[in-house]
Parts: C-alpha cells; sequence; structure tokens
C-alpha cells in the first residue's frame, strides 16, 4: 500500500440512522467538523439538533473522509455518485454486510484505492438518529477491510476514524467477515424473532407469566424490520446456510419431545443440543473481549423509585466492590423488582454484607 497518512479535521456522514449519527456525535466530541446528509430531511434535522453536525451541501468543500452509513446494498451507488464530485479524499462505510458492497463498487468502477469496506460492531435495539450516542462504539470491535489496491493514506484516514470513535479496529477478509456475522449476529436476529413472533397471538396468561428467560431471547427482534431485511438479503447465503443448521437442530429436539413418552431414549437427543448449547455459550468472550469469566450473583430487591440503583451502586463502591454486570427483573402488579449483580466471587459475600448493613433485602 501507499500515500501518506490523513488527519481527520472534516468528515462526511451520509446516513443520519442510529450508527451515521452517532458517528457523528462521536467525532465532533473530539472537535472534528462534521456534515451531515439523508434523503429524509427530518432525519438530518433532528440529528443536527442533536449537535451531530451542519447540513451537508453537495458541491461543498473537499473533506478528509466520507462515511456512507447506508444500507448494504446502496453503499456502491453512494460511493460512485460521492467520487464522481470529489466530495472526499477518503471513504469508507459501516454496513454490516462487506462482500456485497465491495463487489457492487468494483463493479460500478469505484475508485479502490480511496476506500475502505467498515463495520463497527455496535448498536441498539432502538434506530433512527434519536437512538444515537457518542459512546456506542466505545471498546467494540470495528472491522475494515482494505483491499490490495487501497492506499495507505486511506486504510490511516479509517483508523483514525475508528481511533477517534473508540472502537477496536480489526483487519479482516470480507467473505470471513459475512460468515461470523452471520454467526454471531444475522441469524441469531432471525431466530430472535421468530421466537417473539410466537407471542403475537400468546393469551394474557403466558404474557402475564414472561420472565427474564423470554426477555433475554426475544431482545433484539425489536430491531426495524426494514433495515433487518436490507442486511440479511445482502448476507442471503451465510445466515440461510446457519438458519438450516439450527432448523435441523429443533427439528431433531421437537421430534424427541413427541416420542419421549414411548421412547426413554429419545431425551438423550434434548439433553445433546443442551450440553452443546452449553460448551457453545461458554466460548462466548468475556468482558473486554478477554476469555470469559464464571461470576458470583448477589440478587438484592430493589424500589421502583428514583435513585434507588444509584444508592445500589454507591454501596458497592464503598464496598470496594466492582459491579460487572447487571440485570433488573420487575416484579408484575408491585412497586418492586429484582436486580442481579454479577461480581468475582470472592467479593460476592463482601457484597451481599454490605447491602444488609444498608438496609438492602438480599435473599
Amino acid at each position: 500500500m501507499s500515500g501518506q497518512p490523513a488527519g481527520l479535521g472534516s468528515v462526511l456522514v451520509v446516513g443520519t440512522g442510529l450508527i451515521g449519527t452517532s458517528v457523528a456525535l462521536a467525532l465532533r466530541g473530539h472537535g472534528v467538523t462534521v456534515m451531515i446528509a439523508d434523503q429524509d430531511p427530518g432525519a438530518v434535522r433532528l440529528a443536527r439538533e442533536l449537535g451531530a453536525g451542519e447540513e451537508w451541501a453537495p458541491g461543498g468543500a473537499r473533506v478528509d473522509l466520507a462515511v456512507i452509513a447506508v444500507p448494504p446494498q446502496f453503499v456502491a451507488q453512494w460511493l460512485l455518485d460521492l467520487q464522481k464530485t470529489e466530495a472526499a479524499r477518503f471513504y469508507t462505510d459501516v454496513a454490516s454486510v462487506k462482500a456485497l458492497p465491495i463487489a457492487q463498487a468494483a463493479q460500478l468502477g469505484c475508485d479502490m484505492t480511496t476506500y475502505v469496506a467498515g463495520h463497527p460492531l455496535a448498536g441498539r435495539e432502538r434506530s433512527g438518529p434519536a437512538a444515537a450516542r457518542a459512546d456506542v462504539f466505545l471498546g467494540r470491535s470495528w472491522a475494515y477491510c482494505p483491499g490490495p489496491e487501497t492506499s495507505g493514506g486511506a486504510v490511516a484516514a479509517v483508523l483514525s476514524l475508528i481511533d477517534l470513535c473508540g472502537g477496536n479496529a480489526v483487519q479482516v477478509d470480507p467473505v470471513v467477515h459475512d460468515e461470523a456475522v452471520a454467526l454471531v449476529s444475522h441469524a441469531p436476529h432471525v431466530a430472535a424473532s421468530a421466537m417473539a413472533a410466537r407471542l403475537a397471538g400468546a393469551s394474557e396468561t403466558a404474557l402475564g407469566l414472561a420472565g427474564p428467560g423470554v426477555r433475554d431471547v426475544t431482545r433484539v427482534a425489536g430491531g426495524d424490520p426494514g433495515m433487518w431485511t436490507a442486511i440479511l438479503s445482502g448476507n442471503a447465503r451465510p445466515v440461510a446456510e446457519i438458519l438450516e443448521a439450527v432448523a435441523d437442530d429443533l427439528s431433531t429436539v421437537a421430534a424427541a419431545l413427541r416420542a419421549v413418552s414411548v421412547d426413554g431414549a429419545a431425551i438423550g437427543r434434548v439433553t445433546d443440543l443442551l450440553t452443546r448449547g452449553n460448551a457453545g455459550q461458554s466460548r462466548i468472550p468475556g468482558k473486554h473481549g478477554g476469555p470469559p469469566r464464571a461470576y458470583a450473583v448477589v440478587q438484592v430487591l430493589v424500589g421502583d423509585r428514583p435513585g434507588e440503583l444509584a444508592r445500589l451502586f454507591q454501596v458497592a463502591k464503598d464496598a470496594g466492590v466492582n459491579i460487572e454486570d447487571v440485570r433488573l427483573e420487575h416484579t408484575p402488579g408491585l412497586p418492586l423488582g429484582a436486580a442481579d449483580l454479577y461480581v468475582q466471587p470472592e467479593a460476592a459475600e463482601v457484597l451481599a454484607e454490605a447491602l444488609r448493613a444498608h438496609g438492602w433485602h438480599v435473599p
């Protein structure tokens, strides 16, 4: 690769959804001049009100980097149009599919020396500029996929972008990237949606009994269907292969459960899937991307009142205990809930005693 590294004094963000607006907010926090553009004037107006930047006027001053934050199928055309007007020195995108936009950009005749495909592995269940946060990328992996013809200046600009947003840069082949996100992001979203779809016709009795298990399994199903349709169609084959494998497992378990009353050995096939599930879940990286850790859980009852969590965390701070994670479960019909505090095993009893001493109910 060749070319000089580029500092980022000015950036154009095309697409003011959750990710695009979050990129703009993060850059603005570092004093970068940010221009924003979107086909929806209302989205641009809201992003501006949130402090994401000023509206871009085509034909204006050339920026250092253009960040294309649109669905995968539209990245290449935007890249071509921006390059024709020399809108930026370098270009990247943040779509969650990489092989498709790269191939389409090459087919359209885009200048591939100035383009680095990228994907920050961050997001929320909500969408749109109102859901944007400057800190959404902190500590999160950010894939980037330079090609053999990519200039060093383009790579340096994208690495500077990732650094300013607080992400962890991970260079990866685009095909490998798409297969990986199919497994850890795209197929899980479809699986969660399939389970959540069963709830659409559920009885009030069933919904009244819903606990943290079903909420955990279906959490991501609240994403925007239109956005996810575009993502899935752009990574169709890898996602389909994983879903077929999952469907095979589910069919095997369903058949075993139907047979269990006449074939006692059938339950072994259910145990096999649950065991493999334990093994797979244990491989998910732990805090800060390190190896998974087994935490102890201290459960405490929390009133549904302002400031309760702040008081809870203050007790932990005073006791010198770091809370690694927290899960909340609300109690239907009552103004209280349970907070599960995940801590290092050796700190569990210290925290429990400190909470009890301050009047908290620890079962």
